[in-house]
């Protein structure tokens, strides 16, 4: 269902049978809910002070070869949206992604 990159990959599925309004039965599948991780005990590699203009996916690309990765900051920085992070001046930190990240 998702990409082995993605941060949803490692997460449990899940089924839930709905019955419609005609009486039929169908099986919905979906993935169970993610809790962004706490920062401790992830490695930081650098912190990087956050610029007008600059993007999460672009840092992310700097610093961890992959634009997609952008997450893995996020997690350092334990926050859920990348716009969280987009603030100039701000300082972000930077993490080795992790085992099944």
């Amino acid at each position: 269902m998702f990409d082995p990159t993605s941060r949803y990959y490692s997460i449990e599925d899940a089924t839930l049978i709905v019955r419609d309004a005609d009486g039929k039965t169908r099986i919905v599948k979906y993935k169970r809910r993610r809790f962004v991780p706490t920062a401790e005990g992830m490695t930081v590699m650098v912190e990087h002070g956050f610029v007008q203009g600059e993007r999460l996916d672009n840092i992310a690309a700097r610093y961890l070869d992959d634009p997609l990765k952008f997450w893995v900051i996020c997690d350092a920085n334990e926050v859920m949206r990348p716009e969280e992070l987009e603030e100039p001046g701000r300082s972000i930190k930077v993490s080795t992604p992790g085992l099944g990240t």
